[in-house]
């Protein structure tokens, strides 16, 4: 027995979801298949996914195929929610990519293809929907082949295609044979001499399957049942099972934190090495360490008490108090990466009850530890909540959620985007000990430098590390990278270099008979005081310049609309790089604002009479126009202003 961790992914409204379902009937987990519809799915629990059918969260569930222990994990295919798809890929053997026969390629499945292939994940692709009016297999396949990976290998044709008696012809056609002996040389050898064993044909299938060389092509429908046993013997022979060193030392990888029915933290982790049981001892994260206090295990369509999670294998557990997304579970494997851009959209949560402030704030917390991806921005001086977001999508989710778990009503400001700052020059400052304005017993000077796109913020010095204190300088440090979320212009400095150039201290003072005087002695609330108003200043001085973000967009429309649709976007401030024809169809490239995307979106289908296609994803960070720069209102205590500043800073001022 052996276990496969595998993938659903597709674009929304592909029939992913539809698919699970049937699968699992199929393989006897659920004797009655849900529908997306009516809500009765069984991966899509939250009351949101049943009402809009639409998957928002991962849901994993497991079956048996023969010796073949399968955990099929769900996920969404909403843009909006790629951060839930991104989360999988990590403990990921296998994928399945749905494609509708009717819709064909869309944009987001560009998107997955793209990172499967780049992460290597072995995928077959399942074309769905082969019952529907309208559905086009050759067209499909041409466009996988044109659009998402020339390496297909077609395992059949469909049969009555576009009714409800379609059905699948499984047979490898011959131009199966030319793919496959690309990459194998005793295939091409036994191609040029002119036979082929089968036997020999299907083993160089699974292994270039395997190898994320080639990837097969199954037709079917979710809905009829048609292709489904095809695709999972494609599964089973295709795939393969994940590494796993049960023998090793305890490593795995946590994927999704939820709360259990106590409010306790539930991590989902995939094991690759060891063994965790109940009772045992782990490190997680950052050197943190806790007791699993139970253990339970993915079998038969449901989760299971075991207390035995051994490698290879996807469980859940509890009494890991802290632990988040992302974490590696005792040995540490290569650090967890980001394969899609960051939410570069943010609005204001707003609790429709004042009484109910505080526990937004609590709430909005717990869902942020659920997910990475989503930021808090807390403006204490307005009493605001800033969430970052993908898309509008995601606030009906907030909203639906702070209200279903919550009992929490809120709406939402205007959706903005989130800029970033980067210095124009070099600019320094500094402020000495015992001379005015400096009401701080520090001396602190600082230099602020650009740094290449994309190095992040480098703390130096120019002074002697003995020279004062270490926690003084590791004040001093951490301040600065807090103080560079908000630069000049409130927006955060990503890439800068910042260089210590004075530091000076007052020495631990006593009065006779009594204990530390921190009226003369220097202390670190001293230099952490201090830091941001240095800091400011020497931003000030290199001046700074606000980034907008950019997303490049490929556009697929009639060629009788390029007339309608250049306007409109030179109105959005698109910059098309590259235009080609294709027959009827031209595929426009290049650049536009983030914050201009989803106008782009609401004006593309009455352009094209509905058959335009865009995809659009962040690509870099582009100067504002002069005289269009936005300022972000500050959260802290504004160091920009030295007199709101030191009434705001209530540790020790003087003056």
């Amino acid at each position: 027995m052996h276990t496969l961790n595998l993938g659903i992914l597709a674009h929304v409204d592909a029939g992913k979801t539809s698919l699970t379902e049937r699968l699992l009937h199929t393989v006897g987990i659920i004797d009655e298949i849900g529908s997306v519809d009516d809500g009765s799915t069984q991966t899509d629990s939250l009351a949101l996914e049943r009402q809009r059918g639409i998957t928002i969260k991962s849901a994993v569930v497991s079956f048996e195929i023969d010796d073949v222990t399968v955990n099929l994990i769900d996920t969404p295919g909403h843009p909006d929610f790629i951060a839930e798809v991104e989360r999988v890929l990590s403990v990921l053997d296998g994928a399945v990519l749905v494609i509708s026969a009717v819709e064909g390629v869309q944009a987001q499945t560009r998107v997955l293809m793209r990172t499967l292939r780049r992460l290597r994940v072995p995928t077959l692709v399942f074309v769905n929907k082969i019952d529907r009016r309208g559905a086009r297999d050759e067209a499909v396949l041409r466009a996988v082949a044109e659009r998402l990976t020339p390496a297909v290998v077609p395992m059949g044709r469909t049969v009555g295609q576009g009714t409800p008696q379609a059905r699948f012809a499984p047979g490898l056609a011959p131009d199966a044979l030319d793919v496959l002996a690309d990459h194998d040389d005793r295939l091409l050898t036994a191609y040029v001499e002119g036979e082929v064993p089968d036997a020999l044909l299907r083993a160089a299938l699974a292994d270039q399957t395997g190898r994320a060389l080639v990837h097969p092509v199954f037709f079917g429908s979710a809905m009829t049942g048609a292709g489904v046993d095809e695709l999972i013997a494609g599964i089973r022979d295709l795939l393969p099972a994940g590494r796993s060193d049960t023998e090793g030392e305890v490593s795995g990888t946590v994927f999704k934190v939820e709360r259990g029915r106590a409010g306790e933290r539930v991590a989902y982790a995939r094991m690759f090495s060891g063994a965790l049981r109940t009772r045992d001892r782990v490190t997680f994260g950052d050197d943190k360490e806790g007791k699993v206090t139970a253990v339970r295990v993915f079998e038969r369509g449901s989760d299971a008490q075991d207390g035995l999670l051994s490698a290879g294998r996807i469980g859940k557990l509890w009494g890991l108090d802290g632990i988040r997304i992302g974490d590696s579970i005792g040995l540490a494997r290569p650090s967890y990466e980001h394969f899609f851009a960051p939410p570069t959209l943010e609005t204001v949560v707003v609790s429709n009850r004042p009484a109910d402030k505080g526990a937004l704030h609590t709430a909005l917390t717990q869902l942020a530890e659920q997910d990475p991806l989503i930021n808090l921005r807390l403006d204490g001086a307005r009493r605001e909540i800033s969430v970052s977001l993908y898309g509008e999508v995601q606030k009906e989710v907030v909203q639906a959620t702070l209200a279903d778990e919550f009992g929490l009503d809120v709406g939402f400001r205007e959706t903005t985007t989130i800029c970033v700052e980067r210095p124009v020059g070099s600019g320094s400052a500094v402020e000495f000990n015992g001379k005015e304005p400096n009401p701080f017993l520090a001396t602190i000077g600082l230099r602020v430098d650009p740094a290449p796109v994309g190095s992040g913020v480098e703390f130096r010095l120019e002074v002697e590390l003995g020279s004062m204190p270490y926690a003084f300088f590791k004040a001093v440090e951490d301040t600065v990278r807090e103080t560079l979320d908000q630069g000049i212009h409130g927006w955060r400095v990503p890439d800068c270099t910042v260089t210590m150039t004075h530091c000076g201290y007052s020495p631990r003072q006593s009065h006779a008979h009594q204990g530390f005087d921190k009226s003369m002695s220097s202390t670190g609330a001293d230099f952490r005081g201090l830091t941001p108003l240095v800091l400011m200043d020497a931003l000030r001085e290199a001046g700074s310049q606000v980034y907008e973000p950019m997303h490049r967009f490929r556009l697929e429309a009639p060629v009788d609309s390029l007339g309608a649709l250049l306007p409109v976007l030179a109105g959005l401030r698109a910059v098309p790089r590259t235009t080609e024809t294709r027959g009827t169809s031209c595929v426009l490239e290049g650049a536009i604002p983030a914050a201009q995307v989803h106008g782009l979106e609401q004006q593309l289908p009455g352009l094209t009479s509905g058959e335009g296609e865009l995809e659009a994803a962040f690509d870099h960070y582009a100067p504002l126009a002069r005289g269009t720069v936005r300022d972000r209102p500050r959260t802290d205590h504004n160091p920009l202003n030295r007199k709101e500043y030191l009434l705001n800073v209530t540790r020790r001022i003087g003056g």
